[in-house]
Order: C-alpha cells, then structure tokens, then sequence
C-alpha cells in the first residue's frame, strides 16, 4: 500500500463520520473533472474539487449533512456571478454520508489509482536527481530513484522508491510500457548506455538525458559507431531547457518534472483524471534549445 493510500485509510478510518463529495456531471468549464472526489469530516478535508466558491460550498454543505444526520444530497452549481466565480460551466455534485462499505470502497478504488500511476525512472541519485524525488514524491506518479551508489541513495529523503541497482539497464528493460525516463547519473557513458537502452524500449513516454546540445551530438555518434541505427529522435537533450539558463539542481528539477508531467499527461485530460490521487488537507480550504551555456552535470 502506498503512502497515499496508507493517508487515505487513515483519514478515513480516525476521523470519525465522513462524507464523500463527487462532481458526478460537468458542462462547460470547470475548475476538475467529472469523477473528483473529495471527503470532508467535521474538522479536516482529503483531496480538493478545485477550490473557490465552490468547494466552500461543498464544504459547508457537508458538514451541515454531518451535524443534522442527513445521509444524501445532490446539488447543481452554476460557476457564475451567482457564487462569485467565474469559470461559466455548471456542475452537479453528489454528497453521501460514507458506510463502511464506501471507505473500503474507496480504499481499493485509491489502490487501483496507484497501480495505474505512470512510472518515472530517475537514474542517478545526485543532487538534480535527488532534487527530482523531492518533486515527484508528491505528484502522481510512481517515482523510482536508481543509482549504482549507496551512499548517494542514502541522501534521499524524498518518500520515493530508491533502488541500488548494480546493472540499471535491467530496471529500465522491465519497465513497463508508457514509462518516464530520466537520465543523470555521475559517467557520461553510462548516461548513454542508458538512454540508448530506454530509446530500444520503443514504448517510453520520455526519455530525457542531462547535457547539452554538444553532448545529444556525440550521443548521436556515439550510436552511429555502436552500429545501432535506432532512432534517437526521441531523446530529450538538454532537459528542462525552457528559457532559464540557472543552473541549480532545484531550479533545473522543476523545469525537468514540468516537462515530464507535460508528456505523461498530454494525451488526453482522461489520462490525467485516472492518475488524480488526491491527498490530505488540513483546515477548512484547501525544438529544445541548442545552447553549451545550458550544460548540465550533477
């Protein structure tokens, strides 16, 4: 069980009677999607249907239902000038007083969120990757940290998996399909040995090595005289080159998880919907640029 839905079962669990608010229609624009959840105790929140007017609502609702023993309530929203909002959809919201039925329901329904989160490989423990972690520990993503170094795996404090891996092109070959791939560990040819390995994949979402523009060139080369005569259109290099030339590991990992996310989600806003986890909240609201200068090493 994962560490979302560990929080999940225990806000469900210890903070006494709960309610589930879903957005069960929405027309025109709104703030989330069809299908968000959120739960809502007397004095805390788990997860958010986006903020503003409409989530006080919901909020104040909820808790009414909570004090007067009302069990089910549906309500139709316009995000207008009517509740100070301004998105100019409409949503309908279904708000249920939880039975133990619902919260193991909504326990499995979290795992089988979790197990269909999109996998991001960070390969290499550094301070850009361990950055990374720190980033992708609260998106939802199943982040996975690897590097041939113990020590440097220990520095992570990010609640990630870490994963001391002697042959990390075997990690990389059993990911699954549809798998993020970033590449930067401390050797310029393993950068390449496993970059090579996630572009072979031929089913990645992303793959992206740390560098510059000079070093996807002798990549490049480097592939021609291996004899391999792979596509390497895929490869990201430089990552995060999105306009900022700084070149500090947490400034760099932002622009990296930014761009990362952008591609895990990018298909379609469903995919997206399907990998929201949600998580706890406390109180009552909840191409690439060619430039050397973008050189990046941990």
């Amino acid at each position: 069980m994962g560490q979302i839905v560990r929080h999940l079962d225990d806000f469900l669990s210890l903070n006494g009677p709960v309610i589930r608010v879903a957005l069960t229609r929405v027309r025109g624009s709104s703030p989330r999607n069809e299908g968000t959840e959120m739960f809502v105790t007397l004095d805390h929140l788990w997860g958010t249907i986006g903020g503003g007017q409409l989530e006080y609502i919901a909020i104040d609702r909820a808790r009414e239902m909570l004090r007067d023993g009302v069990l089910h309530l549906d309500l139709d929203v316009p995000l207008g000038p009517e509740i100070g909002q301004c998105c100019g959809g409409r949503v309908e919201l279904s708000l249920t007083r939880m039975r133990q039925a619902d919260k193991r329901d909504a326990i499995i329904h979290a795992q089988d969120q979790a197990a269909q989160l999109p996998h991001v490989y960070v390969m290499g423990a550094g301070h850009v990757g361990r950055a990374l972690a720190d980033l992708f520990q609260h998106m939802p993503v199943r982040c996975i940290l690897i590097d041939t170094r113990e020590a440097e795996l220990a520095q992570c404090r990010a609640d990630v998996e870490t994963r001391l891996s002697v042959i990390p092109e075997v990690d990389i070959a059993n990911a699954p399909a549809g798998s993020a791939f970033i590449v930067l560990t401390h050797d310029h040819a393993l950068d390449f040995l496993l970059s090579l390995a996630a572009l072979e994949k031929g089913n990645a979402a992303y793959v992206g090595m740390i560098g510059s523009a000079t070093k996807r060139a002798k990549f490049r080369n480097w592939v021609r005289l291996h004899g391999d005569d792979h596509s390497t259109e895929q490869l990201i290099c430089p990552i995060g080159a999105s306009g900022s030339r700084d070149k500090r590991p947490s400034v760099i990992a932002a622009f990296v998880a930014a761009e990362v996310i952008a591609d895990l989600t990018s298909e379609t806003a469903e995919n997206a919907q399907k990998w929201d986890m949600g998580a706890p909240v406390t109180g009552s609201q909840a191409d690439q640029k060619d430039s050397t200068a973008l050189q990046r090493r941990d």
